[in-house]
């Protein structure tokens, strides 16, 4: 399509009950660009006002209902730290088969949560107790080969420990109660294999007071320590030990239980994160909707071929329970005042829309405006390969653009935008190469094939199509790089004449007629342009400057002089000089100074497509003319040298090269081209969709 797609502005009255479905719907679809203007939603929430005072005995409209924020985000939390606790990769969007959660999704949330909640809560404590037990043992430790008395040993730096008696129901009370202060260590097994009531407990020494409270209060009897008894007691040594062992085991049965919960539960954990990031993007929406107590109101750009439709879908989901306007961009007030801009849809098939990057990486064209996405997939395709020849080199740029595409490795399919463009690029390129008979940098591989080809159609075979190195060794001239480089300037006067029409139909069709037949790059500077070409083409061709010359150039750049003058007299307004006579002589001066440089550094500029051809072209006879000399000393260092060298070259050429190119290609499409007519840009069109990455469903 030579112009964006026709929009319209659409509001979608909607009931409470059917609002999220009819979210759910449009995030799908991905067709509503919802309108973000303060003004728009002022004066949307005003008609929605008026039209809600009627149809609700005087009810206006307030902020959007928020009571089903705080659900969706309690659960998104839980769901997202289970997820995390379980080591399962948390989904970013939504997937193709995400629905919105319904009771059923509660209910598996609840239960994830309850089963995970107590096994989380169980790996904490054991995780805390394994750390103290760990520290007690690692001082007890330090301090066991010491001649020192036990009794001593109550000032350790860390611990507090404490030797006695309690009996088996005490013992369970003491540790409920003290819970992560304290670590109790049973000491010695009874005569009946149960355990005994000698235990150890040791705790921090700023815990040493609650640790002696708690212990009088479970009838904690202290034992004596034999009077000049040394070190630590073996016995408490082997029982901090053995409780270590102990919690290694049970923190292992809870791994395996962990494993177990996530090979249950772990896909149906994505399934419901992906469902209540969803509802959250529902919850957002409707948190900036203007809505009454009975339902919200919906409002953005469609485009206009897909309103219809989209409306009997929603009529369909609704069972008819919604109203729908829509209105062309010139029935909107505040469109046609410049208050809000409509966004720009382009809508092409895959070679051109492989380019739209490069277009909207400049900025969106306005909306009713020339889309330049053709002509720019033509050109940059067509200049790349000027520059980039070489077919082994273009089917290694064409295999990437495969390989990046949706039938392509898995891996590489996040660099999908730049598959049609490499693919463009890389075919191109292998034409060209064809052309100057270049494979890999090797001139020779082709000879035989375009020999037999140039013979059958002309009757004198020739070793290269298209000779441009001025070598008289390689049946080149200097007078067949010159053509080449006329050549190339031709496709900067096609290029750049193509953006001036596109710069005059632009402002006619939004009728600007000063700018689109008096400006600089207007019809004025059109027809200065190309009398300018004109005559320079008839001086090299060997005529000379003649009387009308002068006025073929003067009468264009006149016009621009003297257009807004012309156009303050027609119109009325005074002075006619606005900024006075000096200003107008010095704006005369610079006027025609900067008419005269910017067409004539425009078009010299494309000059740089046979520059980088040549360039391309040395570096490629280097590359092969060193493989040739190597491969000559013989096998097995001169192939393997060669190899190489060939392998080394290719690749910089490959790399190197081919960025240069490629931005080359983009600053003659920016510069050249994309100045002559935007001098404005527009709003991208950015519907709403869940799936932000992967584009709607």
């Amino acid at each position: 399509m030579i112009m964006p797609r026709k929009m319209q502005h659409i509001d979608i009255s909607v009931l409470n009950r059917d609002a999220d479905a009819v979210i759910e719907h449009l995030g799908r679809r991905a067709l509503i660009h919802f309108s973000e203007n303060e003004e728009a939603a002022a004066d949307l929430k005003a008609a929605f006002a008026e039209a809600a005072s009627a149809a609700e005995a005087g009810e206006e409209p307030s902020a959007a209902p928020g009571a089903g924020r705080l659900p969706v985000e309690k659960n998104l939390e839980q769901i997202r730290a289970v997820a995390d606790w379980l080591g399962i990769e948390f989904p970013g969007e939504p997937d193709e088969s995400t629905r919105l959660p319904g009771p059923a999704e509660a209910d598996m949330a609840a239960e994830i949560n309850a089963a995970a909640a107590g096994l989380i809560s169980r790996e904490q404590e054991l995780k805390e107790e394994k750390t103290k037990v760990e520290a007690a043992l690692n001082e007890a430790q330090a301090f066991s080969g010491l001649h020192a008395p036990f009794a001593e040993l109550d000032r350790l730096s860390y611990l507090t420990l404490r030797i006695g008696r309690l009996d088996a129901r005490g013992q369970a009370g003491l540790r409920e109660s003290l819970g992560s202060r304290a670590v109790i260590i049973p000491l010695g097994i009874g005569k009946t294999g149960e355990q005994g009531d000698r235990i150890l407990a040791a705790a921090s020494r700023k815990g040493r007071f609650a640790l002696d409270s708690e212990l009088k209060k479970h009838s904690f009897v202290p034992i004596t320590i034999p009077e000049g008894f040394q070190g630590v007691p073996e016995e408490m040594l082997s029982g901090l030990e053995s409780r270590l062992e102990s919690i290694d085991g049970e923190l292992e049965k809870a791994a395996g239980q962990k494993d177990a919960l996530s090979r249950k539960f772990g896909r149906k954990i994505r399934e419901l994160a992906a469902s209540w990031l969803m509802a959250a993007t529902v919850e957002e929406i409707k948190g900036r909707l203007v809505a009454t107590s009975s339902s919200y109101l919906l409002s953005g750009w469609v485009p206009q071929d897909r309103v219809a439709k989209l409306a009997k879908e929603l009529s369909d989901l609704t069972d008819g329970r919604i109203a729908i306007r829509a209105f062309n961009p010139d029935e909107i007030p505040r469109v046609q005042e410049g208050r809000e801009k409509v966004p720009v849809s382009l809508k092409h098939g895959a070679f051109v829309r492989g380019f739209e990057g490069v277009v909207m990486s400049y900025g969106a064209p306005p909306y009713g405006t020339i889309d330049p996405s053709p002509l720019v997939a033509f050109f940059f395709t067509l200049m790349f390969g000027l520059m980039f020849g070489d077919v082994g080199q273009g089917f290694v740029l064409f295999l990437l653009g495969l390989l990046t595409g949706p039938r392509g490795l898995r891996k590489m399919r996040k660099f999908g935008k730049y598959s049609t463009p490499l693919i463009s690029v890389g075919l191109s390129s292998m034409v060209m190469g064809f052309l100057v008979g270049s494979v890999f940098t090797n001139e020779e591989l082709l000879t035989g094939p375009t020999r037999a080809l140039t013979g059958l159609l002309t009757g004198h075979p020739v070793n290269h199509i298209l000779t441009l190195l001025p070598m008289a060794s390689h049946g080149g001239s200097m007078m067949k790089l010159l053509f080449y480089f006329g050549f190339t300037v031709v496709i900067g006067i096609l290029l750049i004449s193509i953006g001036l029409v596109i710069n005059i139909i632009n402002y006619s069709m939004r009728r600007k007629y000063e700018e689109a037949f008096f400006s600089r790059t207007g019809l004025a500077g059109l027809l200065f342009f190309w009398y300018a070409i004109f005559m320079a083409l008839r001086i090299v061709l060997g005529g000379r400057f003649m009387w009308f010359d002068l006025i073929g150039l003067a009468l264009p750049v006149l016009c621009i002089i003297f257009s807004p003058a012309i156009w303050r007299l027609a119109s009325g307004e005074r002075p006619v000089l606005e900024h006075g006579l000096a200003a107008f002589f010095i704006e005369c001066f610079v006027g025609v100074l900067e008419t005269v440089s910017t067409y004539f550094s425009n078009t010299v500029s494309f000059l740089r497509v046979g520059a980088f051809t040549l360039s391309h072209l040395v570096l490629s006879y280097i590359v092969f003319l060193f493989t040739d000399k190597v491969a000559a000393l013989g096998f097995p260092l001169g192939s393997l040298g060669a190899l190489l060298i060939m392998l080394i070259g290719n690749g910089i050429i490959i790399v190197l090269e081919g960025l240069i190119v490629a931005i080359q290609v983009v600053r003659l499409q920016y510069y050249e081209f994309f100045s002559k007519f935007f001098v404005e840009t527009g709003v991208k069109f950015s519907p709403f969709r869940f799936r932000k990455e992967a584009g709607s469903y």
